[in-house]
């Protein structure tokens, strides 16, 4: 079946995949105390234009908003996301179960408004009760967005304001970061996003790896005893070379962009498919998520043909679904789409 469901659909980049099995057998210290994962940290320091940044690599997605955020906020903390924001919708707690509590403000298109964020923040310190409430004390977005949208330079620049007035941390969720850096629309470099955030990590899972993310603290500002902290949630890999080994690929000859571009340029192929076929969209994504909207019946019998993923209900009559490219996406599954469109 020709598959759209999601960018994390196969194994691993193949340059990868050789390394692995080159280094297999060779004899590694673990929990990342190894000179691959501090290659692979130098790589991803010099791309960022960020000599001083600290760079730690943990298994999932999940795990690395969990660790990072926890380890970054107090007992009585709260992160500020948008409604639609991962850690607020598709966790299933995580950020709550460490008893940080996630504060939800509306979202535009899947972004978050630096002037809401600041209306809030003044709203939240005038009141004379604010020492009894959760303090909203970090500020997440992604990028790209769930709704595959991008911020704008001067949007993250306008939120790094407010964070720096208030003298909260920035956090950048890049689940998909190559994938948004490689959008046509993308105003931002690595080395925008390494200095107006506080931390952010580099999607490997979503990007090429077999697993695993790459978290940078952008100025010495790695929590004190991240590592136990990784380790009690779960996040720290004791074969941490296999994430390094990765990660040093994945930033050598510059794969990492390459291969997102990719995703990027099978995106548009599909876009441009199915909107010369007459189907609207939900909004309009410049990265790998295209959201589509179908008629129900129309819906059930493409999913029975292609793979494709819910995402929300439109009306009683119509389904919004979502097609996913990734690295790995071919032409051919562009034509194949193409064709099996033109049967239904």
């Amino acid at each position: 079946m020709t598959d759209f469901v999601c960018d994390y659909n196969v194994g691993c980049h193949p340059l990868i995949l050789r390394r692995l099995e080159q280094i297999n057998m060779v004899p590694t210290r673990g929990y990342g105390s190894d000179k691959i994962c501090a290659s692979a940290s130098e790589k991803i320091k010099k791309a960022c234009n960020c000599p001083d940044a600290q760079v730690e690599f943990l298994v999932g997605g999940t795990q690395t908003n969990q660790v990072v955020i926890s380890s970054m906020l107090g007992p009585t903390d709260g992160v500020i996301s948008a409604k639609t924001g991962h850690i607020n919708a598709h966790e299933s707690g995580a950020i709550e179960a460490t008893g940080h509590k996630v504060i939800e403000l509306e979202h535009h298109n899947g972004k978050l408004d630096a002037d809401e964020v600041s209306s809030y923040l003044e709203t939240f310190y005038g009141d004379e009760n604010h020492e009894h409430m959760v303090y909203p004390s970090m500020v997440y977005i992604s990028f790209p967005t769930e709704y595959g949208t991008i911020y704008k330079k001067t949007e993250i620049e306008a939120l790094h304001k407010v964070c720096k007035k208030y003298n909260i941390p920035l956090f950048l969720d890049g689940a998909r970061l190559g994938y948004g850096l490689m959008s046509p629309e993308c105003d931002l470099t690595l080395s925008d996003i390494a200095r107006l955030t506080d931390v952010f990590y580099i999607g490997g899972t979503k990007v090429g790896a077999l697993f695993g993310e790459a978290v940078v603290f952008t100025h010495g500002n790695r929590p004190k005893k991240f590592v136990g902290l990784k380790k009690q949630r779960g996040g720290l890999l004791a074969k941490g070379w296999l994430l390094g080994t990765q990660f040093d690929v994945l930033f050598s000859d510059n794969l990492y962009f390459d291969i997102s571009l990719n995703a990027i340029e099978r995106a548009m192929e599909l876009k441009n498919l199915l909107t010369k076929r007459g189907f609207p969209f939900l909004l309009d994504s410049p990265t790998n998520q295209q959201f589509v909207i179908l008629e129900n019946s129309f819906f059930k019998k493409l999913s029975a043909l292609v793979g494709i993923e819910f995402w929300e209900k439109v009306d009683e009559n119509h389904t919004a679904v979502r097609f996913a490219t990734s690295w790995a996406t071919t032409q051919k599954d562009i034509e194949e789409l193409a064709g099996i469109l033109d049967t239904i």
